[in-house]
């Protein structure tokens, strides 16, 4: 999901950070009509980096889960409050501080002779540093800055140790992009690998041991300082005598390629978190918590859609230079299909078993999450709308959707700002989501008008109509065994524990019953939307022959015949 504050608190959130999916350089420069793309090792080595990079990403983010899982189990609720406030500042001032100077390194590194390269790593360093520094010292002086906005005394208390978190943060953090932008993928996936193992552990113990906010901002100054050494550590290996090549002339060319990017990146994160603010500021920390999880992020679903992003855009822009409208057409509705595969089963199963899905990560204490929660869902059939990469294929509808962006977010902080003392937590949630749903839907206008879409296209997305025709037979079955038995399932789940397996406390009993009532439900959904998938044809030969694969490799030799047989049905 693109709403809500990100439930992983480390330095380098990559929730956090992928906002930015759609203003940044991808991993290789684009491609362009006079750069056509050479065939061979150069697309093996794009897949292969995509390959690491999204693994990267999937085990950090197993790391990352459970903390949110620990917090709201450790903390009371408004303290809990407190802590999403300050994460909250320091998630949005670790990418809207630094102007996206850091990303610059995609473009330049590429591109630059060896001194200039080292040149560029200076200069982001150096100005990471200032702005970082600049924003600790504002929050030294002016604490009451932050505290004002969430109307609490112990954010203003801890808005000097907020500022260094942000500050240390904003540098340790170019650890990973530099690590990227070098095209050195496998050293990212260690890298990030590592960094949220140590995060995730650092901040579990804090919750363990103190059980406190503060405590938590130590253990994120701790991590950023041990980030820093391994960044200093990297790029002493990598670019000896960086540190002697400031180039102020340089600094500037970066900033000309940057800031339009920072800008466009802050006008989204504007669009999807500045209801998280005006909410600290309209509800109690306790509220506030519960409203914070309510708009929880899906896991995994941001990374597929920044993956399907990351690898259209060099490709649209090469179609572009070649005037081939129809395979930009044939891609984008290709991707639709891909993504709706996924998100409209996903949609469809947490909208029947919202409920259950937030108290059993969260407790019954949020149970008042759902509601939130099941409004900000909503953007997940609309996450389907590929538009990104065409947008930046076409350099008039960049700046136009950034103008129609600018209003979108002034309309959206007016709404929230005069119905604020009368506006629920659903009615913000609905305000925020509608904003982002309308900015979709303009950049799909303006798309298929710049495509030149007509009914004639509609073919292609008969793929997307078939996935969701299936997602609701599934979800119309599930939805009877659901309503129908899963208080009898929570119960028995509950019974079996306490007089089976001896286990009685509270809260691992309630999680591993929760998690038995959304695995039958899933198991009620799974086997009817693949079923239906199958026969309209949504599985292709290819995807099964992985299954086979994989299933090969992973069951034992005397269950692979039966298998194969399974298989075989789809």
């Amino acid at each position: 999901m693109i709403l809500g504050v990100n439930f992983a608190v480390a330095p380098g959130n990559l929730a956090a950070r992928s906002v930015f999916c759609r203003f940044r350089m991808p991993i290789k420069p684009l491609q362009t009509s006079e750069t056509p793309p050479k065939k061979g090792s150069r697309t093996s080595s794009l897949r292969e980096q995509s390959f690491w990079l999204l693994t990267a990403k999937i085990v950090g983010f197993a790391f990352s889960f459970c903390v949110p899982l620990v917090v709201v189990r450790y903390l009371p609720q408004d303290e809990v409050g407190h802590y999403r406030a300050a994460f909250l500042v320091i998630a949005n001032a670790i990418i809207v501080v630094p102007l996206g100077v850091s990303m610059s390194a995609y473009y330049f590194l590429a591109r630059e002779t060896e001194e200039r390269r080292s040149s560029c790593i200076l200069n982001i360093l150096v100005f990471n540093f200032v702005v970082g520094g600049i924003a600790a010292l504002f929050l030294y002086l002016f604490p009451q800055s932050i505290g004002s906005i969430f109307q609490s005394a112990e954010i203003t208390r801890l808005a000097p140790l907020i500022g260094i978190v942000i500050w240390i943060w904003i540098f340790s953090s170019f650890l990973e992009t530099v690590a990227i932008a070098n095209q050195e993928a496998r050293v990212a996936t260690v890298f990030i690998i590592s960094a949220q193992f140590t995060k995730a552990l650092s901040m579990c113990t804090a919750a363990f041991a103190f059980a406190t906010v503060e405590a938590f901002l130590y253990a994120a100054v701790i991590q950023g300082a041990i980030q820093t050494l391994l960044l200093a550590w990297y790029l002493t290996s990598r670019f000896p005598g960086f540190w002697r090549r400031f180039d102020l002339a340089f600094l500037r060319e970066q900033l000309v390629y940057a800031v339009p990017f920072g800008v466009a990146g802050t006008l989204w994160l504007a669009q999807t978190e500045i209801h998280s603010w005006f909410a600290g500021h309209r509800f109690s920390p306790a509220d506030f918590a519960v409203y914070a999880y309510g708009c929880f992020e899906i896991p995994l679903i941001a990374m597929l859609a920044e993956s399907v992003t990351a690898v259209l855009i060099p490709r649209m822009n090469v179609l572009h230079g070649d005037n081939d409208r129809d395979e930009m057409v044939r891609l984008k509705a290709r991707a639709m299909q891909k993504l709706s595969f996924i998100y409209f089963p996903v949609y469809v199963f947490l909208l029947i078993t919202a409920n259950t899905f937030i108290t059993t990560l969260f407790t019954q204490k949020y149970a008042a999450s759902a509601s939130v929660f099941v409004v900000n869902i909503t953007l997940l059939p609309f996450s389907i709308l590929i538009t990104d990469p065409i947008v930046r294929s076409y350099k008039e509808l960049g700046r136009v959707f950034l103008l129609t962006r600018l209003f979108i977010v002034a309309g959206l902080v007016s709404c929230l700002y005069f119905m604020l003392d009368e506006i629920s937590m659903t009615g913000m949630i609905g305000l925020a989501v509608g904003a982002v749903v309308v900015d979709k839907l303009v950049a799909e206008a303006m798309v298929i008008r710049k495509l030149h879409l007509g009914v004639k296209d509609l073919p292609l997305l008969a793929s997307v109509a078939k996935t969701a025709f299936a997602s609701i037979v599934a979800g119309i079955a599930t939805y009877l065994v659901y309503t129908n038995f899963h208080s009898n399932l929570f119960a028995a789940a509950e019974s079996f524990l306490s007089t089976s397996a001896g286990i009685t406390k509270a809260s691992i009993v309630h999680f591993v019953s929760g998690a038995f009532v959304l695995g039958v439900s899933a198991l009620a959904f799974a086997p009817i939307y693949l079923i239906v998938a199958n026969l309209f044809g949504l599985i292709e030969d290819e995807e099964k022959d992985t299954v086979r694969r994989i299933a090969s490799k992973l069951l034992p030799r005397n269950d692979r015949v039966g298998d194969e047989v399974r298989t075989s049905a789809l």
